[in-house]
């Protein structure tokens, strides 16, 4: 319960305090993670009811699969960030790094749940694999977009003066923000393209369940290809 009390106190715009634990962090992760596979578990639904064969094993799959979509993209992406931190001089300690990004991925995926059920719901009364793909791909552009508003607030209002090397000069607040800008895009792309590479997510009515498809285009031409069977002739 103290998890999700801690959450309460994010989504409310009150991040955690710096001082807080490494149990409450911990904790407040879980969460996310709990979030996630329940997301990826409505997202999976689809394999239930958009084929004339039930696939429950899609719902399992999707549930695993979007916690490590996360897990996956911060590995890759985190490095980066350090980087940027102490080449453009903010040098944000590593500890608020790790705080202001796990109190915006609370929000993400408290957002992505939230959704959830709109996407089960969708899931069950249509058969339109194109748009349930398309669906997913909004609520997780959505879903980020708070994430990030929520995050550069957090950057906006934090009290007291970054952090810094005590023999290094203090630098302003908009070259924290140059530094999340570009890791941010950095994010997105990889989160796409890692999204990809472990689709399936939400199951084609059309090919048998595994748990990996083959590598083949990209996350950007399935979007595309998606929008002209939706909407072309």
């Amino acid at each position: 319960m103290r998890a999700f009390r801690e959450l309460d106190r994010v989504l409310r715009g009150e991040p955690l305090a710096g001082d807080s634990t490494a149990k409450q962090w911990r904790s407040l992760v879980g969460v996310n993670i709990l979030l996630a596979v329940a997301y990826g578990c409505c997202m999976g639904s689809f394999g239930i009811f958009g084929r004339a064969e039930p696939e429950y094993w899609q719902v399992v799959a999707s549930g695993l699969k979007v916690p490590m979509l996360f897990l996956l993209t911060l590995a890759v992406t985190f490095p980066s960030l350090y980087v940027f931190n102490t080449i453009l001089g903010t040098k944000l300690p590593f500890g608020k790094l790790v705080r202001l990004i796990t109190s915006a991925m609370s929000v993400l995926n408290a957002v992505l749940a939230s959704l959830g059920p709109v996407v089960a719901f969708f899931s069950a009364t249509t058969t339109n694999y194109s748009f349930i793909l398309l669906l997913n791909v909004v609520v997780f552009a959505v879903s980020g977009m708070f994430g990030v508003v929520f995050l550069f607030r957090m950057l906006q209002r934090d009290s007291g003066p970054i952090e810094a090397d005590p023999d290094a000069p203090i630098r302003s607040r908009s070259s924290v923000g140059v530094v999340f800008y570009i890791w941010l895009v950095a994010f997105g792309l990889v989160g796409a393209q890692m999204g990809w590479v472990l689709r399936p997510f939400v199951g084609s009515p059309f090919l048998a369940f595994t748990w990996f498809r083959p590598r083949e285009a990209s996350f950007f031409e399935a979007v595309l290809k998606s929008l002209r069977q939706l909407f072309g002739p």
